[in-house]
């Protein structure tokens, strides 16, 4: 009965001797009593427990009577055959019951009362969310992507920059021996009401937190500082299952983690709890310390990056996870995927964890709701402000670029492994009506914005440059391309400053500082500097300044990692 129960609910792949079912679909049992059955005489009915002190009130305790018709709303058992002292049954848990592992017994009514089964593990079952029932709260009407977002327990994961993406394998092995039980623990550890795991917002929004281990003791712990002693160098992990296992098995907190890895840990424990999610990955993404919508980078009167007054970061890429459920304490057309997020960056409700946020809601600027959208929105949406911060205090803002932050959001694409682009589910194209109601939607509910929509930067000169790609550590070249937008002959003094960044865009250290003077001819177009810079380590920053115009345009590059 088991392998034909496991089959018919798609949980066929758990390396797991128990009975595992998802809600709203019946599956099969056979009973054995001592003597023959007879249902003129006979009554007895189902027990269903989870937890130390299990109550009906909570759906922690499920009395599962017999009934003519099963319904996938409510619990229910009816019996299919009656041969002498068996008899099989079809029980329907009901699509939102608590999602768990449950004990059974069997109750039978006597003259002298309720007698039941004794405790018996073989009989425990496991209760999952199930994405093909239409009941079920994390439905998903599309049976490519429930094998993708379910199913699949092998994923790989995008990263490095928009000019150089990369992917990594990553093996979610949901189904694998432990997993399981390793996965229900983090809801147990993070004390999850047993009571609140019918729903998956909360089940996600607890995940969120517990994944990372900064406030609650959770899963992972977060290192960016390149020093991994004591623990695995983040790069290092291939896959889920042995950080959930060991998490499980020590009780303490598994060393180390960046954001990639918090993400595929994540969608480890939504697919094997049976939510579809996936992971995705935001190339340029704002890191908003103050919500204001804007990345504000200061320079000095020299053109360098002022890191004391710089305290917004953009990141070379974020990792982060989509969750799929319905939404029915938010307006219709909010649900569907929800951004949720492991990786510890700012607090929400006292802990560091994000979302779940609607992404329909982050495309049309609805940050009112719930939860952290207001951030998630950011990290596609900032301008980035660059103001130069003068002797006596004041800041004047050179240039302001609307389109660096959330350049390109990706995912795997369903059934291979190439890429999927999910820019437009997250935003609208630059410059269109819809992208500007969008921020006037967002303004109007409350997010931040220091500068004004219609300050743009008129620039008489245009810079760029051309990274060749570079080898680790070994030179490369940088071919820098001036544009003179005007009628006037200009000289101009240009700063370029090479330094190693990580991904986070935190700056460890300058490795080139080259100043440089190039006499740009009217409406002219001049390749001038093509520079050598020495042992690449890791990310440039590259920043130029334009003296004889009000101007500053630093530009980032990504040349690696």
């Amino acid at each position: 009965e088991h392998e034909i129960n496991k089959k018919e609910h798609h949980t066929d792949k758990y390396s797991n001797h128990k009975l595992i079912v998802r809600r709203g679909q019946p599956y099969h049992i056979q009973i054995s009593f001592n003597r023959p059955y007879n249902p003129e005489k006979d009554t007895f009915w189902i027990e269903y427990l989870i937890g130390r002190y299990p109550q009906q009130a909570k759906g922690t305790y499920i009395k599962v009577q017999l009934v003519e018709k099963l319904q996938s709303k409510e619990w229910g058992a009816k019996i299919t055959h009656s041969d002498g002292q068996f008899v099989a049954l079809n029980i329907m848990p009901a699509a939102n019951c608590v999602v768990g592992k449950f004990r059974m017994y069997i109750a039978i009514s006597t003259p002298i009362g309720i007698l039941r089964t004794r405790r018996n593990p073989a009989t425990d079952t496991y209760i999952l969310f199930n994405p093909w029932c239409t009941e079920d709260l994390v439905y998903l009407d599309d049976e490519k992507q429930r094998q993708e977002y379910v199913l699949n327990d092998l994923g790989v994961i995008f990263y490095g920059d928009p000019e150089n993406i990369r992917s990594r394998s990553w093996n979610y092995g949901q189904f694998e021996e432990g997993v399981l039980d390793a996965c229900l623990y983090v809801m147990d550890r993070a004390e999850l009401d047993l009571s609140g795991r019918w729903n998956p917002l909360k089940i996600s929004r607890v995940g969120s937190a517990m994944i990372n281990a900064k406030d609650d003791e959770g899963v992972i712990v977060g290192s960016w500082s390149n020093v991994y002693d004591y623990g695995v160098a983040p790069s290092a992990w291939t896959g889920s299952v042995d950080i959930l296992l060991e998490y499980h098995s020590s009780r303490e907190p598994v060393r180390y983690g960046q954001c990639w890895v918090f993400a595929g840990v994540f969608n480890t424990f939504l697919r094997c709890l049976g939510i579809p999610a996936r992971v995705v990955t935001n190339f340029c993404s704002a890191h908003d310390n103050d919500a204001n919508l804007q990345m504000d980078v200061f320079v000095d009167e020299n053109g360098k990056v002022d890191s004391k007054l710089t305290k917004d970061s953009i990141w070379n890429y974020h990792c982060w996870n989509e969750a799929w459920m319905s939404r029915p304490e938010l307006p219709v057309g909010f649900g569907g995927w929800q951004a949720v997020d492991s990786t510890p960056q700012e607090n929400s409700d006292g802990m560091y964890r994000c979302g779940p946020a609607s992404v329909q809601a982050i495309k049309h600027g609805h940050v009112c709701f719930p939860f952290d959208t207001p951030f998630v929105f950011a990290e596609v949406n900032s301008d980035v402000v660059y103001s130069k911060a003068m002797q006596n205090g004041v800041k004047l803002v050179q240039h302001v670029d609307k389109t660096q932050i959330g350049r390109l959001i990706v995912t795997k694409e369903e059934g291979t492994d190439k890429m999927k682009i999910i820019t437009e589910q997250y935003k609208f194209q630059e410059g269109t009506e819809e992208e500007r109601l969008a921020l006037e939607t967002a303004l109007m509910y409350g997010v931040k914005k220091s500068i004004p929509q219609d300050v743009t930067s008129t620039l008489e000169v245009n810079m760029d440059f051309v990274v060749e790609d570079p080898t680790l550590g070994s030179d490369f070249n940088v071919t820098i391309t001036f544009q003179n937008n005007t009628q006037s002959r200009y000289t101009a003094t240009s700063y370029l400053s090479g330094n190693i960044v990580f991904y986070t865009g935190v700056s460890k250290n300058e490795f080139k500082n080259h100043s440089f003077n190039v006499t740009l001819e009217p409406m002219k177009v001049l390749v001038l500097f093509r520079a050598v810079l020495p042992n690449l380590w890791s990310s440039i920053f590259f920043g130029l300044q334009f003296r004889e115009i009000p101007a500053i345009l630093p530009t980032v590059r990504n040349c690696g990692s």
